[in-house]
């Protein structure tokens, strides 16, 4: 998965790489070819929107036997802003988790990023 300091598209707010890290093999190999396909600018394979509770923000899933695996991101000026990862045991986000991903999406708001720009686009 892509740090901050990479060329990547992808900036993880809070804890969320680090969560992300320390989910199965499994977990971590699906969601990180869900963010893969994102940077590609593809479809997710398993991505929905979180409708009016969090609008404009989608979350990725995926699911093992213990748990329900879920990234929260909002794409934005060439931007995968990954808001939130967590796990959970029942079908319904707890409205912590929904609270937390706000908070970080009202701050990357409020930090108003240069867009993305490709290396090439730069030197052209």
């Amino acid at each position: 998965m892509a740090k901050d300091d990479s060329k990547s598209r992808i900036k993880w707010e809070g804890d969320s790489l680090k969560v992300v890290g320390s989910w199965s093999d499994s977990a971590k190999q699906n969601i990180g070819g869900d963010l893969r396909r994102l940077e590609d600018r593809e479809q997710a394979l398993d991505s929905k929107p979180m409708g009016k509770v969090l609008p404009g923000v989608h979350e990725l899933r995926d699911e093992d036997k213990d748990f329900w695996y879920r990234v929260m991101y909002w794409l934005n000026a060439g931007w995968i802003y990954v808001l939130h990862a967590f796990t959970k045991t029942t079908n319904k986000t707890s409205q912590s988790d929904i609270n937390l991903a706000k908070e970080r999406l009202k701050n990357v708001k409020a930090r108003k990023d240069e867009p993305f720009i490709k290396e090439e686009e730069k030197s052209a």
